[in-house]
């Protein structure tokens, strides 16, 4: 995304003094009365906070109304470019906001101080572990009361108000307190451009009594201007370059992996054009899911591991070279440190750094200059996508189930990858979703999100609420357990109201399923709902719904027939019925290996 911000009557500061503020950076400004008033009454902090997101990409901002920033949400929404969505909680409004930052490039939600800034950090700590660049809006207290000893409402009774600031210092890479019309469009240009440049969520709390006050520095149009682009040493890049392409050049088999830092790196089409000139096999790190597209010729699927996809594994394992783009190696990813792969084979690209196996590293190198810089330094060498060829079976059909059989979890999700096109995307919500879903091929142009690093149970809700959003042409196929339903159904609301179009697979199985298989305990079975009722209620008349619970493969395709077709243009809400213990060979591998992890005994003192 080319994107454009601006200042308005004064120069920002250049790009090194920009990208000065580090994590935990705070700016905040105090007490001030405008020193004039201008005629226009468009001229107001809320109005340039509005047209900025405008400018950016945003055309819908995820909101949860409370006294404090009720002001700003007048004028946010007297933007004739921007749209508010009212979210249930907090909690969700980060969640889409999350969401529509992975389709856009960059999201917004808006809460009320404290008590919704609480409510919404969990999810704002979800963006900053995926990297998403998510402007997060706080209506804060009335600028008059700072400094006077008072205490407030949604506060935790003290007269300090700055437990939320500091609560968001450690997941946002910069902070804004606006309590002073005269700096407000400079503090609030500075958050949104470090966003944009750090792929990292911000916070902006904009005292409850300035949204409505015209002042000059409000008074034109804001002046777009473009962020300037980050640039590799040109030495280093160069050393770099020569390195890789000695160490790969060396090589029998040597593979390419591409992880989840492709997206904050902007590299994907320069892994891809890598991949082309090398010839190497290509496969992709579970995270990195959708980064790389699945139909090039010589792609070999999913490298996790134990459970990784067929004979992906091998070929990567096996390989006496293997490049990883972007990689996130946690324990997750690692199924419990338990990958075989060695650091003297490797080369690490990290989004301004490489490394090459135990030997030289290189800072101030981005990954989308290098690679395509190697890209023109490889020999042509296909022997691991030869070797993979020669070793592949195809993954069998399911057997063939008896007339009205309960339905299996792989039926299911046989199914759902003929649904795929390029017209579609794929939330996989934590859980066995995500191995599921890690098996499924994704077309051309086929959209697929899912919350690895910080894998917040309940995530996919809010965050097909605001993909779906974010690219309305688009039909979302979200996969969602039961337990994880739970946590945040109540979203369903906004997207009946907003008219998306989403199918929801529920998947209920009567449990949180991914906990059982790390440790298993009676705090993991869940109160059965009733689903379909529920989202009818929630329907309550209004709004373009369609429920149906199926049992078996014969009810499935029923379904679907029914959601793709006459009520293609409905939300389509399928509860599935499937067993308790009905899971993928992967995460029964995978659980046990986290559960040795996590049960691994303290080392001797």
């Amino acid at each position: 995304m080319d994107t454009k911000i601006g200042s308005i009557d004064a120069c920002m500061p250049n790009s090194t003094d920009m990208c000065s503020a580090a994590n935990g950076a705070v700016s905040t400004v105090h007490n001030s009365v405008p020193t004039s008033v201008v005629k226009n009454p468009e001229a107001t902090l809320g109005r340039h906070l509005a047209r900025r997101l405008v400018q950016v990409g945003i055309t819908d901002v995820f909101t949860v109304p409370g006294d404090f920033n009720l002001t700003l949400l007048d004028h946010l929404i007297a933007e004739p470019g921007l749209n508010n969505i009212g979210c249930c909680n907090e909690l969700n409004a980060g969640y889409a906001a999350d969401g529509y930052a992975r389709s856009r490039g960059v999201g917004a939600c808006v809460v009320t101080f404290t008590v919704g800034g609480l409510s919404v950090l969990n999810a704002i700590a979800g963006a900053y572990s995926e990297n998403l660049p998510v402007i997060c809006i706080v209506g804060g207290p009335n600028t008059n009361d700072y400094g006077t000893n008072r205490i407030l409402h949604h506060t935790i009774g003290l007269p300090d108000f700055t437990q939320e600031l500091r609560c968001f210092q450690t997941v946002t890479c910069f902070q804004a307190v606006v309590n002073n019309l005269e700096d407000a469009h400079e503090l609030i240009d500075t958050a949104i451009s470090t966003a944009l440049k750090e792929s990292k969520p911000v916070y902006i709390s904009v005292g409850c009594n300035l949204p409505g006050i015209p002042h000059p520095t409000f008074s034109r149009e804001p002046v777009p201007f473009s962020l300037n682009p980050r640039l590799s040493n040109q030495r280093g890049l160069e050393a770099a370059i020569e390195a890789a392409a000695e160490f790969l050049n060396k090589a029998v088999k040597p593979v390419l992996v591409g992880g989840p830092k492709l997206r904050v790196a902007k590299a994907c089409d320069a892994f891809v054009e890598l991949a082309d000139a090398s010839g190497y096999a290509l496969a992709v790190m579970p995270s990195g899911k959708g980064l790389v597209p699945e139909h090039h010729p010589r792609f070999i699927g999913t490298y996790w591991g134990a459970v990784s996809t067929a004979f992906c594994a091998e070929i990567v394992e096996s390989a006496d070279a293997y490049l990883f783009a972007g990689p996130i190696f946690n324990d997750y990813s690692s199924v419990g440190y338990s990958l075989l792969l060695k650091k003297e084979k490797a080369i690490l690209v990290q989004p301004d750094r490489v490394v090459i196996a135990n030997g030289p590293a290189f800072g101030c190198v981005l990954m989308k200059d290098f690679l395509e810089g190697l890209a023109k330094k490889l020999e042509k060498n296909t022997t691991a996508y030869e070797n993979y060829h020669r070793i592949f079976v195809p993954e069998g059909v399911p057997l063939k189930g008896e007339p009205k059989e309960p339905l299996r979890v792989n039926v299911l999700f046989q199914h759902i990858q003929k649904m795929l096109s390029g017209e579609t995307a794929v939330i996989a919500e934590t859980g066995d979703s995500w191995f599921n879903c890690q098996k499924l091929k994704l077309p051309k142009g086929c959209g697929y999100e899912f919350q690895m690093q910080y894998g917040s149970i309940g995530w996919s809700v809010g965050a097909t609420l605001g993909y779906a959003q974010a690219v309305p042409e688009k039909r979302v196929i979200a996969c969602i357990g039961d337990g994880s339903f739970q946590v945040t159904a109540q979203d369903i609301s906004t997207m009946i109201r907003n008219e998306q179009k989403t199918i929801i697979f529920l998947i209920n199985n009567g449990g949180y399923t991914i906990e059982v298989e790390i440790h298993d305990g009676p705090y993991n079975v869940i109160k059965n709902w009733n689903y379909t009722g529920l989202v009818d209620a929630i329907h309550n008349g209004e709004g373009n719904v369609w429920t149906t619970k199926v049992y078996c493969e014969e009810e499935l395709i029923e379904a679907i027939e029914t959601a793709t077709g006459e009520k293609q243009d409905s939300l389509c809400f399928i509860e599935v019925i499937v067993h308790k213990d009905d899971t993928s060979k992967e995460l029964l591998e995978w659980g046990s290996r986290v559960s040795a992890a996590n049960s691994r005994p303290p080392n001797p003192q």
